[in-house]
Order: structure tokens, then C-alpha cells, then sequence
């Protein structure tokens, strides 16, 4: 049980983390209630890393081989890079700690894939794209149907929660679908103490699942308010456009960042409202995390695999 500790610690960091994204905007508008989210959260994350979660856990397992022992240092290096960053209270991308974990035990072990590396890299580059993209179009679409409509505020308000809650559910799915691979992916093999695909699924499930019902408010203020302040329309909109991208990289086998997604479709209302908005210095702090995370965990990895080699 102690070697995998590890993927517990960081499922249970990644769901501190990582499922603010989903909930931080409708609870920082008050639309949603933390308790209400966090429940919705839990539930649908191990849904969705039960049903759609093996294509990630796949792709891991191309981009470098793995025993039980690299795993356990893997996850480690993980999720002590996304521990700094919560207690920061810096919105952090897991799946570039675990990835960069994994590059620094395959640097020592001299087994980097470097083709599965580049197709992972575009990824992450494409999912802040994705999510203001999605936003904008998202915006502009669901804007139309209101002006000819003209629901009075009551109405307005109560299909703004219900999608807020709706998109939550949708996102939670695909974070488990997504991210679960950040989670378990290591531990997967056929040898030792290694586990099948669907055991390593539950248990990552479960640990996001976990770290989202303890841990995951503070993270949810800095993402709802930090960069900018969001109307619960806007809210609504940032959800659903994080949830449509986090998705489709859950299909295509890429484990991606929902951190980056849903700044993406803030960015994406951003340039709707106008960039005067938008506060820059959290902005600059969010992408000084990403662009440090996978160095951060690489040099850890190495370091505790040096260290564990000397032992």
C-alpha cells in the first residue's frame, strides 16, 4: 500500500487543485453553493475516470516505461511541485508536473520518448487556445438565444444556475476522463505491484475526489476572482467553454491542464469585455506557475532518484 501513497498524494493535490476549475467561477458569483459543488465534483470525477480515463492513462505509458519504484518517485516529485503551488494559491497545471516528473526519471534512465513528449507539448499549448476560443464562440451563441427570448430576470436566473450546475457536472466528467492519467497512469503495467487500467482508474478517482471535498476553496477564489471578476452569465459561459476543451483532449488520449483551460475562457471574456479587465499580476503569477511546474517536478524527480540510487 506504501508505494502507492504517492498517487493518493497527488490525486488527492490534483483534486485540491485542479477541480477549482470547475466550480470556482459559480461559486465565486454565488451561484453554487461550495458544498453543492464539491459533492456534484466527487461524483461525476470518478464517473468519468471510469468510463473515458484509460486513452490518458495510455498515452502516459508511451512516453516513458515505468516500474513500481520510478512510479512511486514519480508521483512523489508530482505532487509535492503541485503542493508548493496550491499552498501558493497558484493555479498549477498536474499534467505538466507529472509529465516533467516522468522526463527527469526518464533522463536518468535514458528512456524519454521524445515523439509521444512533442504530441503531449502541443497539447498543453493548444488548451488555453481551445478554451478562449470556445468562450468567445460560446458567448456570442448563447447571447443570441437570450436577446430574442428576453426572459425576465427570474427565469434568466434560475437557467443560469441550472447550466452553471449542468456544465460543473459536464466539466467534473472530463477532468476524471482528462486527468485521471496524471493520477495513475504510472502505476499501470503488467509485473509486480503494478495495477490494471480500471483498479488504477478508481483509486486515482476516488483520491481526486477527495482533495476536492477538503482542500479545493481557496484555489476556487483565486480562479473565480483572481483574474477577473465573472457575472454568473460569464461564469456559466468560462464552465462550459473549460468543460468542451478538457473533454476533447480526453478523446483524443492527452491528458491537458484544466488550469489552462478554464484561463483560456476567461481570457476569451476578457477580450469580449474589454482587456482593461483583466488583473494582470495574477495573470503573470498563473503563467510563471506553468511555465515552472515541469522543471520544478524534473529536478525533484532526479533528485529523489539520485538519492534513492545512493541508498
Amino acid at each position: 500500500m506504501f508505494a502507492y501513497l504517492g498517487g493518493f498524494f497527488l490525486g488527492f493535490i490534483l483534486g485540491a487543485n485542479d477541480t477549482a476549475n470547475l466550480f470556482g467561477t459559480a461559486v465565486s458569483s454565488h451561484m453554487v453553493r461550495f458544498r453543492t459543488a464539491v459533492l456534484l465534483v466527487a461524483l461525476f470525477v470518478i464517473i468519468g475516470a471510469l468510463l473515458q480515463g484509460a486513452e490518458g492513462i495510455q498515452t502516459y505509458r508511451k512516453l516513458s516505461q515505468q516500474t513500481i519504484d520510478t512510479a512511486v518517485v514519480t508521483s512523489f516529485a508530482a505532487a509535492l511541485t503541485v503542493t508548493l503551488m496550491t499552498l501558493l494559491k497558484i493555479p498549477v497545471s498536474t499534467s505538466q508536473a507529472v509529465v516533467g516528473a516522468i522526463i527527469g526519471i526518464g533522463l536518468v534512465n535514458d528512456n524519454v520518448r521524445w515523439g509521444v513528449l512533442g504530441k503531449v507539448i502541443i497539447c498543453w499549448l493548444a488548451t488555453p487556445v481551445g478554451g478562449l476560443i470556445f468562450a468567445v464562440l460560446a458567448y456570442h451563441f448563447f447571447r443570441l438565444f437570450i436577446d430574442c427570448l428576453q426572459p425576465d430576470i427570474f427565469v434568466l436566473d434560475l437557467v443560469t444556475r441550472i447550466g452553471l450546475i449542468v456544465c460543473g457536472c459536464y466539466g467534473a466528467y472530463a477532468l476524471g476522463a482528462n486527468n485521471v492519467a496524471n493520477v495513475a497512469a504510472v502505476f499501470v503495467g503488467e509485473s509486480g505491484l503494478m495495477l490494471q487500467p480500471h483498479t488504477a482508474a478508481l483509486i486515482g478517482g476516488v483520491s481526486i475526489a477527495v482533495g476536492a471535498a477538503t482542500m479545493s476553496r481557496p484555489v476556487m477564489m483565486t480562479v473565480g476572482k483572481g483574474i477577473i471578476k465573472l457575472d454568473a452569465y460569464s461564469a456559466f459561459i468560462c464552465v462550459l467553454a473549460h468543460s468542451i476543451t478538457v473533454h476533447i483532449f480526453a478523446m483524443i488520449g492527452v491528458p491537458v491542464s484544466s488550469t489552462q483551460a478554464i484561463v483560456g475562457s476567461i481570457l476569451g471574456i476578457s477580450i469580449i469585455k474589454g482587456l482593461q479587465i483583466i488583473n494582470y499580476r495574477t495573470l503573470r503569477n498563473v503563467i510563471a506557475g506553468w511555465t515552472a511546474t515541469p522543471f520544478i517536478a524534473a529536478a525533484v524527480a532526479m533528485v529523489l532518484q539520485f538519492t534513492l540510487s545512493a541508498v
